[in-house]
């Protein structure tokens, strides 16, 4: 079975910069891409980042040139670094493995508030 965690998540005021964490555990991943989602109070659940295990990226619109995600995969580990925060950005993120001929998994998401 396999268990994301994430970590990182809080308050910053505009401008400011967050990084997650999203930590892999069990065994038999077959991952194909790791991805960080949001979603906002009242909103529609929404792909942040995603990064592949080819080293492919892609991003939201919106954060692009602000987020960067990467991955280590000795670690097991993804990250979202979060610059240049909006309260726009204001959301539950929640760390997500995509896998082959698998059910995704999700964590359980870290809350990421920004203030204006």
């Amino acid at each position: 079975q396999v268990q994301l965690v994430e970590s990182g998540g809080g308050l910053v005021q505009t401008g400011g910069s967050l990084r997650l964490s999203c930590t892999a555990s069990g065994s038999g991943f077959r991952a194909r891409a790791m991805a960080w989602f949001r979603q906002a109070p009242g909103k529609r659940r929404e792909l942040v980042a995603l990064i592949a295990t080819s080293g492919f990226t892609n991003y939201l619109e919106s954060v692009k040139g602000r987020f960067t995600i990467s991955s280590d995969s000795a670690k097991n580990a993804v990250w979202l670094q979060m610059d240049s925060l909006k309260p726009e950005d204001t959301a539950v993120y929640t760390c997500n493995m995509q896998r082959d001929g698998m059910p995704p998994v999700w964590g359980q998401g870290t809350q990421v508030t920004v203030s204006s």
